[in-house]
């Protein structure tokens, strides 16, 4: 593999991580990633030449430090903080878990506020961009640039600011971890990208991270109930894209395809944090998977208690998608036009966001009215990013009378 190979995929699977180590001696996040950069045009240079090194991303986590500390040194500024740096080699989990605590840290929600942990947090993590951000929390991208630069400025404020906290300490955080966690997932899930389906990476990398949680904080429902829910969502993932790329939709998934052990764990797992007797929208949202997982057929899913779960996780959250969700439930429960106007509802709530636009299609193709359906089409596909999402509004566009 060539050296511009190998640094690709050091950099796709491990950038957060790296980034993580050297933030987490730093200080300071901007300073972290400018290095880093450093680090990598340095590679670009050399490793044609010398050769790669046997451990690629303890390389160039090196070659950041060295960097970051020349320039320390340099500045009046830096010298304090050289006072608490310890050298780095490889990057490792730890590093990742304090750079996501250090983002969520309660002085940064309350000066803020939560949206401006969690964007930070997924550009720290994820490397999204700022357009991919805002689309993640519909808002514009102007609105999302200003919440990043306050949010880098707040961090930039405290002293040693990415560690893994005391125990007392996790409460005050673990809501907008769990919350970066999920979005990782989501991401990697199906991406918010012009350039690809899916990030295989960061799911795994949720999955990592919800793992560490799980041992800091073996007896946390909301913990218990994420990691249940991103079981439930792997155990179906390799059924969700064909062979082609192409996005399968739930209702048209070959059932035998998901792994049913996975799902029986997945289960077994949310029973255990519903016993604890302290309900939250990710419990919430593991027990609307499970009801999916565990069903026959699509047909024959109790629409009712998910429509039930969704309005209960509307309550816990707050999200407009979880009533365009119960919608949906509402569809097939009972029929399209009750369906129809619960979406409509939505209109001024998201009107910017595709999942409505075709939603509202899909209905409205139902109820035989092909004209407003198209138009509904055609808002979801230029809202839309992702290559296998845009084709599959595509071909639903030019459909037999639609």
């Amino acid at each position: 593999m060539s050296a511009a190979r190998v640094l690709e995929e050091v950099w796709r699977t491990q950038a957060a991580s790296m980034r993580g180590a050297l933030a987490r001696r730093l200080g300071d996040l901007d300073r972290a990633e400018d290095a880093l950069q450093e680090a990598l045009a340095q590679a670009l240079r050399h490793w044609p030449n010398d050769g790669v090194p046997a451990q690629p991303a303890g390389w160039l986590v090196t070659t950041a430090w060295r960097k970051a500390v020349d320039q320390l040194r340099r500045e009046e500024v830096g010298r304090s903080k050289l006072a608490y740096q310890v050298p780095i080699g490889n990057p490792d989990s730890d590093d990742l878990l304090a750079l996501i605590f250090g983002c969520c840290h309660p002085d940064l929600g309350k000066r803020g506020g939560e949206a401006a942990q969690i964007a930070l947090t997924l550009r720290a993590v994820c490397g999204l961009t700022t357009e991919e951000i805002a689309a993640a929390f519909l808002v514009p991208v102007p609105t999302m640039a200003q919440r990043l630069v306050r949010a880098n400025r707040l961090i930039r404020e405290r002293e040693a600011p990415f560690a893994i906290p005391s125990p007392d300490e996790y409460p005050g955080r673990l809501a907008s971890v769990l919350t970066v966690i999920y979005l990782v997932y989501n991401e990697g899930y199906l991406a918010n990208s012009a350039d690809t389906v899916q990030r295989r990476d960061l799911a795994a990398q949720a999955l990592a991270l919800i793992r560490q949680l799980e041992l800091l904080m073996p007896g946390e429902p909301e913990v218990i109930g994420l990691a249940a829910l991103l079981d439930l969502c792997e155990a179906r993932a390799a059924a969700r894209i064909d062979a082609e790329g192409r996005l399968v939709l739930l209702a048209d998934q070959d059932r035998s395809t998901w792994d049913g052990t996975a799902i029986d764990a997945a289960v077994r797992t949310l029973d255990r944090a519903l016993l604890r007797g302290r309900p939250g929208p990710y419990q919430t949202h593991a027990a609307i998977a499970a009801l999916h997982a565990t069903a026959p057929s699509y047909k024959e899913t109790d629409w009712l208690q998910i429509r039930m779960l969704y309005q209960e996780l509307h309550r816990q959250s707050g999200s407009p998608l979880t009533l365009l969700s119960a919608a949906v439930a509402t569809w097939h429960a009972r029929n399209a036009a009750q369906a129809l106007a619960e979406v409509d509802r939505l209109a001024d709530r998201l009107a910017g966001n595709r999942l409505f636009h075709a939603t509202r299609a899909e209905i409205l193709r139902e109820l035989g009215r092909h004209d407003e359906a198209r138009g509904a089409l055609d808002r979801a596909l230029a809202l839309a990013v992702n290559p296998a999402e845009k084709h599959l509004l595509s071909e639903r566009l030019t459909a037999t009378g639609v």
